[in-house]
């Protein structure tokens, strides 16, 4: 019951949400249609302008996939990774998630074909995926975006709430299963 009181209330949200922009709107004597067409072309330039940046990191994160660079990483970090009770077949996914959401959601398709949904890999995976962000992905397109050129302590914070977000994962995974 609870399920299906949760599902049809989620069903809801966006359809009262748009319902709720259009009555503030027209309230706030707001020409609606006018502007979500000009918010629309501004959406349009900012995409053109992200171009260059997203191709430049695509091309950085195949160079550093196909160079063999992340399987020498992978190898050169496995011992650490063992000490700290991570499966080193996760360790692809740690380095490539704060690159490239794509890239990393490919390793965590290919280790849950592997290994199962319901494996100790493909639950770490899976959650590794959805609590970390793509930080270098983020700072490199975004802020490029829009001419930040020092990001301060964005990339530190950013990396390490990945690795925060990433020994998380591993560490509750153990908890459930050891208790579960």
């Amino acid at each position: 019951m609870l399920i299906k009181a949760v599902t049809f209330a989620s069903n809801l949200v966006i359809p009262l949400m748009i319902a709720a922009i259009c009555v503030a709107g027209y309230i706030k004597k707001v020409k609606i249609y006018e502007t979500f067409i000009e918010g629309a072309k501004d959406g349009f330039a900012v995409a053109v302008r992200l171009i260059p940046f997203l191709v430049g990191m695509f091309v950085a994160i195949g160079i550093f996939r196909e160079s063999g660079a992340l399987s020498i990483l992978t190898r050169i970090l496995s011992p650490v990774s063992g000490q700290l009770g991570m499966p080193c077949e996760l360790l692809p996914l740690a380095l490539i998630r704060p690159l490239s959401g794509t890239g990393a959601l490919e390793v965590t398709i290919d280790l849950i074909r592997k290994f199962g949904p319901d494996s100790l890999i493909g639950r770490m995976a899976s959650t590794m995926q959805a609590s970390s962000e793509t930080t270098i992905y983020v700072i490199t397109v975004y802020f490029g975006a829009v001419g930040i050129k020092k990001t301060r302590h964005s990339l530190i914070a950013g990396l390490l709430a990945d690795l925060v977000a990433f020994l998380s994962s591993v560490a509750i995974w153990r908890i459930i299963m050891a208790f579960g």
